[in-house]
């Protein structure tokens, strides 16, 4: 049964053809809307341009941004900061979740601290990274880490508990180790779940960073929309939050990629 080219059936996904033209349609709408809403004079149109400034007002704005405000650097200092700590979280938080879903009185025995960890708000970690680091840059990746660890535990964890027992049984009955069936079997078989995962939780991290820049950054893009804030810069402040989004939206399709190729048998 082939798919329609518009088909409203309950949790049926479009067409590949349809899906890009409805994606498309979204765009053009909110760009009329825009437009609309900003058309005309200043003092004539229907929202200020204190709040929402016109598309040609924006765009005129980028090389203002990119060049007298050195864009490149904010984002290479961003995305530096987001890829230290969130390399720190996995290299602590992935074997220690492996290794409690593996060694269940290990999970256990860290619970207590891993539940409230997960569920502090993530701005409240901004005090106690300033306590225990300052506010230089090792407060904006420990913050990344302090952030991120407990979710990159937890997502290592399930995905290890999600490995069906009948491999482990099949393993044991081969004559493995308890290390073997570790390494060799529950760790590869659940690496294309956890690699969706933690593919998901960086681009979260990646939003986590635009808190951590508000304190004493002086790069980055959190503290570029900080200061468009002050100066009363609307334009900026549209052209910073697009480009976090282009940018966002490059990591996760170029992690998608990555996905295809690593686990082809898998890959959503």
């Amino acid at each position: 049964m082939t798919k329609s080219w518009m088909s409203l059936a309950l949790r049926q996904p479009p067409a590949p053809a349809t899906g890009k033209l409805l994606a498309a349609t979204c765009l053009v709408l909110v760009g009329f809307g825009w437009f609309a809403l900003t058309l005309g004079p200043a003092e004539e149109r229907f929202v200020s341009p204190a709040i929402l400034p016109s598309p040609a007002e924006v765009f005129t704005a980028i090389p203002n941004l990119l060049f007298e405000r050195d864009l490149g650097k904010g984002i290479a200092a961003s995305l530096g900061r987001v890829l230290a700590g969130f390399a720190l979280a996995l290299a602590v938080g992935a074997p220690l979740g492996v290794l409690a879903a593996s060694w269940r009185m290990l999970d256990a025995f860290l619970k207590p601290i891993v539940i409230p960890m997960s569920n502090v708000p993530v701005a409240a970690l901004i005090p106690l990274t300033i306590l225990w680091f300052g506010i230089g840059e090792s407060q904006k990746v420990m913050f990344i880490f302090v952030a991120a660890l407990p979710f990159v535990f937890s997502t290592a964890a399930a995905s290890i508990l999600a490995v069906p027992d009948r491999y482990v049984d099949t393993a044991r009955t081969l004559g493995a180790s308890d290390r073997q069936i570790v390494l060799k079997v529950l760790v590869p078989t659940a690496l294309p779940e956890m690699y969706r995962g933690l593919r998901g939780l960086f681009g979260l991290c990646f939003g986590y960073i635009m808190l951590a820049e508000l304190i004493n950054a002086p790069h980055g893009l959190g503290a570029m929309l900080n200061i468009s804030q002050r100066r009363g810069l609307t334009e900026h402040i549209f052209l910073i939050l697009a480009i976090i989004g282009l940018i966002a939206w490059a990591i996760d399709h170029g992690l998608a990629r990555l996905e295809r190729w690593l686990f082809p048998h898998q890959a959503k």
